[in-house]
């Protein structure tokens, strides 16, 4: 990951060498699908601290469509889960890129390690890992699942309707799904491979007596075309059976490494033929307070059902919290906890203003200016020497104890405001001549809270200026083998948020909406590009 890559997104300057960070949070979800994000979805709504760590290896990736999900039938897999990413970020919570590695206990916490050495730290954590798919070693198999090889016939069985399927059995389970198949067309063959299943299951006998073609054999390859068509399966002896489509049932593998040092493994499951993470009907395993959703538990689910579970689970996790924060008469604040973490060290930045303020403040008369996001103060310790009256303000309380100590450095008078951009009316309405917010990070809210919080705090004939890094980067996929991301941009208010909102008042004149490289000096050394939104209010 390059320096510009790792933000520390509430403020300032980059290091010169890349950082590890260490994130806070009420709750850490392992997966990224669509148990994950179902339970973060509940979790955000819940004013929860919620930070999906996501693989991008979903169970369902080799499959072109996902059905049987209502209100989203026969769409691609991947745009399920952009809908769902875009949904719980609206909330603020967090869909970072990324691999979990280890979860281990630090006292009532959790810490969750990451590739590149990035960590979270929970109160909770919830596993919604998924399974992987084990097939059997029959050659060409594995390059034709998720395609014409399939094994749900709720999932992909009306897409093969009245067309050649053969059936390879592996298993006596192997049979279950099989009368489905069979209403599906009437061109069905049941192959019972490496006489897995007695010839005289009451299965077989069922389906023999209904005209299915049951043949015993080996099965050693699935044959395709020149075009990568499936059209037969291989016997061996040569002998081969037409097929357009092949069902047949696979092993298992719960994804749980990451669990093992807290003590927790997989069990096998009831069918023997795989292993699962146990759950209660909470949804919670036997390590109090690290909770288990989706296929992990039951490899059975389809997406609706994975969905539906982490919703749950994500509900039970709410109230457990609810109760731990009732019986200490307490409401902590997830992400003022995060950023208390992160300012409660040796100062991190330069202490040097944003080079895109300095350029973009010199024009104005001096008045009074709110610094959104503070952070250690070198923006407003900047604004009070050049001679305005600076409120800084910042939801972590030892981000504004940093500014007031590099104040009085200086013998510099600023006022402090501990607020949460969020929160009912945190600024003095209408108050500023300069609202400022430089790389400022506040989670998202359906209704733009924020945004018209800090629109609100302009004086009229005042100046707002929001800065950002330019996004994009951020954005570019990483090898979770080796990296993972510490902040998802997209749970934060953004810069193009903010300009909507501008857009459409009459109120508002945008004087400067505009991506341009970071001025060099002042800010920093290293150039990455700014995204800079500059707007007046209309007087009168």
């Amino acid at each position: 990951m390059s320096d510009h890559e790792h933000h520390d997104h509430h403020h300032h300057h980059e290091h010169q060498q890349p950082r590890t960070f260490e994130r806070h949070c009420d709750v850490a979800v392992i997966g990224g699908s669509a148990a994950g994000l179902a339970a973060a979805l509940q979790l955000g709504r819940q004013r929860r601290g919620v930070i999906v760590i996501d693989a991008g290896e979903p169970r369902n990736a080799p499959a072109a469509q996902m059905h049987s999900f209502l209100g989203h039938e026969g769409i691609p897999p991947s745009e399920l889960t952009a809908i769902g990413r875009d949904e719980v970020r609206r909330y603020g919570a967090e869909v970072v890129a990324g691999l979990a590695t280890a979860v281990r206990r630090r006292g009532d916490r959790f810490v969750v390690e990451l590739t590149g050495g990035n960590t979270v730290v929970a109160r909770r954590v919830l596993a919604a890992t998924g399974i992987v798919d084990e097939l059997p070693a029959i050659e060409g198999l594995a390059q034709h699942w998720g395609g014409d090889v399939i094994h749900c016939p709720f999932c992909h069985g009306y897409e093969v309707r009245d067309q050649r399927i053969v059936a390879v059995v592996t298993h006596p389970l192997g049979l279950h799904p099989a009368r489905l198949f069979r209403q599906l067309t009437q061109q069905f063959t049941i192959v019972v491979h490496d006489g897995s299943v007695d010839p005289d299951h009451p299965e077989l006998i069922a389906m023999r007596a209904a005209g299915v073609e049951v043949i015993d054999g080996t099965v050693t390859r699935i044959v395709s075309d020149d075009n990568g068509r499936l059209v037969a399966v291989e016997l061996a002896g040569g002998r081969r059976i037409d097929a357009d489509a092949v069902a047949v049932g696979a092993r298992w593998r719960a994804r749980a490494e990451a669990l093992a040092p807290l003590g927790l493994e997989p069990v096998l499951h009831p069918t023997g033929l795989g292993d699962h993470i146990e759950t209660t009907s909470a949804g919670e395993t036997s390590v109090p307070g690290v909770y288990a959703a989706g296929n992990v538990t039951d490899p059975s689910q389809q997406v609706i059902s994975a969905a539906a579970n982490g919703s749950w689970v994500g509900a039970m996790i709410a109230f457990s919290l609810a109760d731990e924060d009732l019986a200490a008469a307490a409401r902590p604040s997830a992400n003022e906890t995060d950023w208390d973490h992160r300012y409660g060290g040796g100062r991190m930045w330069s202490g040097n203003p944003n080079g895109t303020l300095v350029a973009e403040v010199a024009d104005l008369t001096p008045g009074r200016a709110l610094d959104v996001g503070a952070g250690e103060g070198g923006d407003a310790v900047w604004l009070a020497e050049q001679g305005w009256t600076v409120t800084a303000s910042d939801i972590s309380q030892r981000a504004l104890d940093h500014v007031a100590g590099a104040a009085a450095e200086r013998h510099l008078a600023i006022g402090y405001l501990r607020a949460d951009a969020n929160g009912p009316a945190p600024f003095e309405p209408a108050a500023f001549d300069l609202v400022s917010a430089q790389y400022a990070s506040i989670p998202r809210t359906p209704d733009g809270r924020a945004v018209q919080n800090v629109l609100a705090a302009v004086a009229p004939g005042g100046t707002l200026l929001v800065v950002s890094h330019d996004l994009a980067p951020m954005r570019t996929p990483v090898d979770v083998r080796t990296q993972s991301r510490p902040f998802d941009p997209d749970a934060y208010v953004r810069v193009e948020d903010v300009a909507a909102v501008l857009a459409s008042s009459p109120e508002w004149v945008i004087e400067r909406n505009e991506k341009r490289p970071r001025p060099p000096g002042a800010a920093s050394g290293h150039h990455v590009d700014d995204v800079v939104l500059r707007a007046r209010r209309v007087a009168g």
